[in-house]
């Protein structure tokens, strides 16, 4: 198996991305724009992108460095998450824009036809959002919105953060058991 990217962009929803890195561990290559870090800063404590690759064993790479691993074609990746999706990196990757590490490594995944998951996180979404989505998802890219399931019963903000990093684990193809999954048998 080989690695799978990971972009924290400018989104608020860092906590996705942490937690994403968390489970995946040295299988992630950590890219955070210069927007992911000042979001990551502000809504994780202080976290920095070189703390949450150490914490996690993940590699950071610059966002600066489109030379990097996660920009190959030849290199061995399983899948690109934009974990969360700002507004700025799904326009750029609608419009075929690479000029930054995490949205080459986007536009690789593309064209490589590998698993390219976008966890947007904006609300509402102007249409122009919704427009990028559906190119996106036409395109071959899988739409997994910041939303949370409730009929899990969650308790905590980590029980809804889970329940949103399991559907990604599981479009990934890790199995996982981090939130509880709907059986049919609830409401009998």
């Amino acid at each position: 198996m080989g690695e799978t990217v990971l972009v924290i962009s400018g989104a608020s929803g860092a906590i996705y991305g942490v937690r994403l890195a968390e489970i995946l561990g040295p299988k992630a290559r950590l890219v955070v724009t210069d927007a992911g870090r000042l979001t990551l800063k502000h809504e994780c404590e202080g976290l920095t992108p070189e703390e949450l690759a150490e914490r996690t064993g993940s590699t950071l790479e610059s966002n600066d460095d489109i030379a990097a691993k996660s920009a190959s074609g030849s290199a061995q990746i399983d899948a690109v998450v934009i974990c969360p999706c700002s507004g700025t990196t799904l326009g750029k990757l609608a419009s075929g824009i690479g000029d930054n590490l995490a949205t080459r490594s986007g536009i690789v995944a593309l064209k490589e036809k590998r698993k390219l998951i976008i966890v947007p996180r904006e609300t509402p979404y102007a249409t122009v959002h919704l427009e990028n989505l559906t190119k996106l998802s036409s395109w071959g890219a899988i739409v997994l919105p910041a939303s949370p399931g409730f009929y899990n019963l969650p308790k905590t903000i980590d029980d809804m953060v889970d329940f949103v990093v399991s559907r990604i684990l599981d479009h990934l193809g890790h199995n996982n058991d981090l939130s509880k999954r709907w059986t049919g048998e609830e409401l009998t």
